[in-house]
């Protein structure tokens, strides 16, 4: 089974595919104008549980240093750009993703 995440930043959503077919739509939060979320095609290259600080209780890390799909310590900000340029999500959502999806796993992120 082949997994895929999409990053929609302008929709505020994670959309999750299996063989190529959607299987789960996921609201995030992205970064603000200052520091927006990179547009490109990356991977999932490591994964740590309750990373602490404002990483909430799942970090994944993307090939693009820096840069990772992540919990958060303020639910209230999911749906809104406020971040650093991560992408970040309620914490029992990136904890579901993150079982599922292995390491290497391709994420597009597009406007």
């Amino acid at each position: 089974m082949a997994y895929r995440i999409n990053v929609q930043v302008g929709r505020r959503q994670l959309l999750l595919y299996q063989d190529n077919r959607l299987i789960k739509t996921y609201p995030i939060a992205v970064g603000k104008m200052l520091t927006p979320t990179p547009t490109g095609s990356y991977r999932i290259i490591n994964k740590q549980a309750n990373p602490g600080g404002p990483y909430g209780a799942m970090w994944m890390g993307l090939s693009r240093r820096g840069y990772g799909i992540h919990g958060t310590n303020d639910p209230s900000s999911i749906g809104k750009s406020v971040s650093h340029g991560c992408i970040r999500m309620y914490n029992q959502d990136v904890l579901e993703l993150s079982r599922m999806v292995p390491i290497g796993t391709q994420v597009v992120i597009s406007r």
